[in-house]
């Protein structure tokens, strides 16, 4: 089994991903990182740049925590495609980060948190940043 956690390069993919770590360490699984983007703009805040996974890298391995870096581009949002790896893979728990966001920001932009939880067969720790 696996922990997967759906990190974003800001203070709520840096606190999915400590939790994911300890975690990780509880149940003695290793992580996914799990980073994506459509690919439909031009800049993306949430997609990683290379420095931002090489430093998840290095923390995962100073931690001593097994652990594998997906990037994906297909086009997908980040919802589908950690349901598609939840469907395919054997994973025990998905860490994903939550912001407070108004019940009009809800309705109006939909909510990636949201439908994660609704999507997955697996459970689901939604973290808020410190």
């Amino acid at each position: 089994m696996t922990v997967l956690v759906g990190y974003v390069p800001s203070a709520l993919g840096e606190a999915a991903l400590r939790a994911a770590v300890e975690q990780a360490r509880f149940r003695d699984e290793p992580v996914l990182v799990v980073n994506t983007s459509r690919g439909d703009a031009y800049v993306d805040p949430r997609f990683a740049q290379e420095d931002d996974l090489a430093r998840v890298v290095r923390e995962l391995t100073a931690e001593a925590v097994p652990h594998t870096v997906r990037q994906l581009m297909r086009g997908r949002d980040a919802a589908e495609e950690i349901a598609e790896i939840v469907d395919t893979e054997e994973i025990s728990l998905v860490v994903i980060g939550i912001r407070h966001r108004t019940p009009v920001g809800k309705l109006i932009m939909g909510s990636t948190a949201q439908e994660i939880l609704l999507r997955v067969p697996c459970p689901v720790l939604a973290v808020k940043a410190d």
